[in-house]
């Protein structure tokens, strides 16, 4: 179904470009050619008996449906780039679970880029149904040739682990490296002048220093240890090897050939991938004589009708799954990104379904704006006043992805997500130096004594920078008092473990930030339970996902001249100085996405990554 679609859009939008510019044929007419072809009669995806679920671990996972612009760029560009939510995941793996016809699930790990962009909270929702759908009596094969720690921790919950004679495994600890931008900044002119609340608040520490300070240092090693901590942990379990082994070759080996990863009990084979098919075959019941083993991959299992299953629930009842992924910006925010107003307004509508009996915020987002944290956190509250409301958190749901949750009955994240980071700052810039070194100058004229106190002509002067932090200890005051109300803590207790501090999910549970330690699937449950549910109820997904017609015409000209930008920028992969450079460009993106309309940010280290 997914290449059927791919060449027919492709084929179509190419099409309809002609028609447009030679033919003059109107929206209607066109919109009709297009669907009357995309909607054209499909049986869906053929599942054999006996199959095999093949898992590309190089496939890319979000929270979010892809956007309008990579749904067009893909279709134009003709490539077949992988992409599930990672709801679809969980939900895939579930239904093969009880799916007769399906025998175990191959985690393709040869190309594993995909899940490298995920953080270790999804892989661990993923590996929970990996070792479910294995506890089933199916089997989970996992064939790689170059693995991480990330690929690894995820292909760890296999029956049988192989590793290509070639191939090797990076089992090294975990590190954060993040990159400086004072000295760049100082060289070309750009003064930088910061105020801030919690002195554990990184966010700023790339603009102003050239390391790490004391408190950021320690805060992200304790992060680490704790992540570190489930992995060995995790892995050591699925692998019956002690965590203290794992240290061990981590300290003193770091990069394992095939034969070494066997000895020390990481992989089960080492052989080749035609050996591995041989034996998927056999599993399959597969003819030998056949070029591969009885298959269907994830994505198009996923869209095995349901007709052909246990019938999916339909009720009247609904719990809605808000997906906040994304910096936090003020106004409606762009694709990828939390926009306070446009959050805000469908909070309000769920309010008002009656319909709608329970809401869970799934937060994968590093905060942003504190007044679009705020004006998300009040929508929040005022909807728990009308129904349940529990909060999911992914990867990361700090400073203001915390704040949007303080008001939520219940929350729920995994022992590696990344939460806290209870502050706030401002960042004020000035490029009077730059402009000085080239002849530029200014001068004011002005009615009262802070009325250019905006400019970006000269630095802020001492009465100037404590008129912003004033502001920035009222609204760090503001969050505080916010936890302590939502958390049901004593103002004291959050104050101290505030600071701008991040946690890891496991120490924020202990220290009573969150609740339970789970997954999407269980704050959906405990949702359902919360209204009385009982399995009466189906799931409504919010933002609502863009109709195809909405996708290609919505934003046409916009999203053609993207696809167009990009096609001119896509070369070789990137090598070790790219990325570097690339990180770079990551940082000064965030800076451009920051429009809060008072310059206040409650967000965490800019490019906080674990690598």
């Amino acid at each position: 179904m997914n290449n059927f679609l791919k060449q027919t859009l492709a084929s179509l939008v190419g099409t309809v470009l002609g028609l447009i510019i030679f033919s003059g044929i109107g929206t209607t007419a066109l919109l009709f050619l297009v669907f009357a072809a995309a909607s054209s009669q499909d049986p869906g995806p053929l599942v054999k008996d006996k199959s095999v679920v093949v898992f590309d671990l190089s496939m890319k996972i979000s929270d979010r449906e892809p956007t309008a612009s990579e749904v067009l760029q893909n279709t134009l560009s003709g490539v077949a780039a992988q992409r599930m939510t990672l709801r679809s995941v969980l939900d895939t793996i579930k239904k093969a679970e009880s799916d007769s016809r399906i025998v175990g699930i191959y985690l393709d790990a040869t190309s594993s880029s995909g899940t490298s962009n995920l953080g270790y909270a999804s892989l661990k929702e993923i590996r929970k149904a990996l070792t479910e759908f294995r506890a089933s009596g199916k089997k989970v094969v996992a064939y790689g040739m170059q693995w991480g720690e990330k690929e690894y921790y995820l292909s760890s919950v296999a029956d049988t682990i192989v590793l290509n004679p070639f191939g090797a495994m990076e089992i090294n600890g975990l590190a954060s490296q993040p990159i400086f931008l004072a000295g760049a900044l100082q060289k070309y002119g750009i003064g930088v002048q910061v105020v801030r609340a919690g002195k554990f608040k990184g966010a700023i520490e790339p603009l102003v220093l050239n390391q790490l300070s004391t408190e950021n240092r320690a805060q992200t090693q304790q992060l680490l240890n704790d992540v570190w901590t489930e992995w060995r942990t995790t892995v050591g379990s699925s692998r019956k090897i002690a965590p203290q082994q794992l240290q061990a070759i981590a300290d003193n080996q770091a990069l394992l050939e095939a034969p070494t990863a066997k000895s020390n009990g990481l992989v089960d084979q080492v052989a080749y991938s035609d050996q591995v098919v041989a034996d998927l075959k056999k599993l399959t019941n597969s003819d030998q004589d056949d070029r591969s083993f009885r298959k269907i991959d994830l994505s198009e299992y996923a869209q095995v009708p349901n007709k052909s299953l246990p019938v999916e629930r339909t009720a009247k009842n609904k719990i809605a799954v808000v997906y906040a992924e994304g910096d936090i910006v003020d106004g409606q925010g762009e694709d990828g990104q939390i926009g306070g107003d446009r959050f805000a307004a469908i909070f309000n509508k769920i309010r008002q379904d009656n319909d709608i009996k329970a809401v869970v915020l799934r937060i994968n987002s590093p905060g942003g704006s504190a007044i679009a944290s705020e004006v998300i956190q009040r929508e929040v509250k005022l909807t728990r006043q009308a129904k349940p409301v529990v909060v999911s958190m992914g990867d990361f749901a700090a400073s203001g992805g915390y704040w949007i949750a303080t008001d939520s009955n219940r929350i729920f994240a995994e022992p590696n997500t990344i939460t806290g980071s209870i502050g706030v700052f401002g960042v004020l810039l000035n490029g009077q130096k730059l402009a000085n070194d080239n002849g530029i100058t200014w001068d004011s004229v002005k009615t009262a004594r802070y009325a250019d106190s905006q400019t970006l002509a000269r630095p802020k002067s001492p009465e100037e920078i404590a008129l912003y932090q004033r502001s920035v200890n009222r609204i760090y005051n503001l969050f505080i008092n916010k936890v302590a109300e939502g958390r049901k803590l004593p103002v004291e207790k959050v104050a101290e473990i505030a600071q701008g501090r991040v946690w890891s999910g496991v120490t924020a549970k202990q220290i009573g930030l969150i609740d339970e330690i789970g997954g999407l699937n269980a704050a959906i449950e405990y949702a359902a339970q919360a209204a009385k549910l009982g399995k009466d109820w189906q799931l409504k997904e919010y933002p609502r996902e863009s109709t195809l017609g909405e996708r290609f015409f919505g934003r046409f000209v916009e999203d053609v001249s993207t696809v167009l930008q990009v096609e001119k920028t896509q070369t070789i992969p990137p090598n070790l100085f790219m990325a570097e450079f690339q990180k770079m460009q990551q940082e000064l993106a965030i800076i451009q996405q920051m429009n809060d309309p008072q310059g206040i940010y409650a967000r965490l280290p800019f490019n906080l990554k674990i690598e």
